[in-house]
């Protein structure tokens, strides 16, 4: 609840107003106390007992549902993770690699490494000489039955008949390209007379004059028909503008702008009237319940606390110090003799147990390379502290 003062003085009323905002703010504000009042004071009531229903059912009711929950949905899975499913899959993993792991491992390592380090010796020392011999001797008989042969042929045979070959092959280009430029020569002059000059004279002097002849027609047209939409536009906004923008903006300007303007005071001094309300409405709602409140003390808890401190507290400190004291007393005293009598009968149960042993299997031997424990409080031997000698590192004999 907002329920505290402002931290400043409220703010002063705008410089200015007219005789309808003074008009209006002092009924309005009176309506807004009546009607806000008995609703500011319903909800500060449901705000407290909300509070108090929070505090005292939901809050422990929400407390006790999720811990049933936790016992009902969350423990059980995680038992059922730690203590069924985490060993289960340690033994499958176990059991996998026992299995499978371990068996793989030994077979990679006592076959198929010495089978593949045999087979790599097979081809390091016997396949590898084998290839070289014999790759050296496709060398040699491929040099004498086909290079030597074949470099022969070429250099006389194939080469002479390869010159003779090009020579009229050079001039049977000679002869078809010389043919070839006077017939494009003469075709080229051909096209030049017949076709191109009769073509470059139409467009200089036909096309030309043609096309300058409906490019001026298209000007013209293009704008005779601007000036005429030109026309018929600025008619239609100066009819539209005197028809409906001329009205449309009287009505704005006269009409809904001092309208607004009342329905805009009478809302703000409605909102003020209410903010108004609502503070005053909750002093009056802190006074109330403070009054309940303290009447509630008054009545209820300072009578409590009385009979709390005046006699529960004194007759509690006597039962504190006549029976509960003295009988948790006697009970600390025949646990500790409990405990000592237990200690008692333990000891002398391994006593027993152990005399019997030693009767029946005699003393437990020493065993080699183990030093049998002894109870030394002084060095033995030659290290041990006499008054004519020292151990020091500085004095020692």
């Amino acid at each position: 609840m907002d329920l505290e003062k402002p931290a400043g003085p409220p703010a002063a009323a705008p410089a200015g107003e007219g005789c309808l905002v003074v008009a209006v703010r002092v009924p309005v504000r009176i309506v807004a106390l009546v009607l806000v009042v008995p609703v500011r004071v319903a909800w500060d009531a449901l705000v407290v007992a909300g509070r108090f229903l929070n505090d005292t059912l939901l809050r422990p009711l929400g407390r006790a549902l999720l811990w049933v929950g936790r016992a009902v949905f969350v423990w059980p899975f995680v038992g059922l993770w730690r203590y069924v499913l985490v060993p289960s899959g340690k033994g499958l993993v176990w059991l996998g690699k026992a299995l499978l792991v371990l068996p793989a491992i030994a077979f990679y390592r006592h076959v198929l490494t010495p089978l593949g380090h045999g087979a790599v010796w097979l081809y390091a020392c016997v396949l590898t000489p084998i290839g070289a011999g014999a790759w050296a001797a496709a060398v040699w008989l491929g040099r004498y039955f086909f290079v030597g042969p074949a470099l022969w042929l070429y250099r006389w045979v194939l080469v002479p008949v390869g010159r003779a070959v090009a020579w009229c092959a050079r001039g049977l280009v000679w002869l078809v390209g010389t043919a070839v430029a006077g017939i494009g020569t003469g075709l080229y002059w051909t096209v030049r007379i017949l076709l191109v000059l009769p073509a470059l004279w139409l467009y200089r002097w036909v096309l030309v004059p043609v096309g300058r002849a409906v490019a001026w027609c298209a000007r013209g047209l293009v704008w005779l028909v601007g000036t005429a939409v030109a026309g018929i536009g600025t008619g239609l906004y100066w009819t539209a503008r005197i028809l409906l923008v001329l009205p449309a903006l009287a009505v704005w300007r006269w009409v809904l702008v001092p309208v607004g303007r009342v329905l805009a005071v009478v809302a703000r001094e409605v909102g003020d009237a209410l903010g108004h309300a609502w503070r005053v409405a909750g002093y009056m709602s802190l006074a109330v319940g403070r009054f309940l409140g303290r009447l509630f003390r008054w009545v209820f808890v300072e009578p409590v606390r009385w009979v709390y401190l005046r006699v529960l507290t004194p007759v509690g400190h006597v039962v504190r110090d006549a029976v509960l004291r003295p009988v948790g007393d006697a009970a600390r005293a025949v646990g500790r003799a409990a405990r000592q009598a237990l200690a008692a009968a333990r000891a002398s149960v391994r006593q027993a147990r152990a005399d019997l042993r030693r009767t029946l299997f005699g003393e437990p031997a020493t065993e080699p390379g183990k030093p049998q424990l002894t109870h030394r409080r002084e060095p033995i031997g030659p290290e041990t502290r006499t008054l004519g000698s020292s151990t020091t590192a500085l004095t020692k004999d």
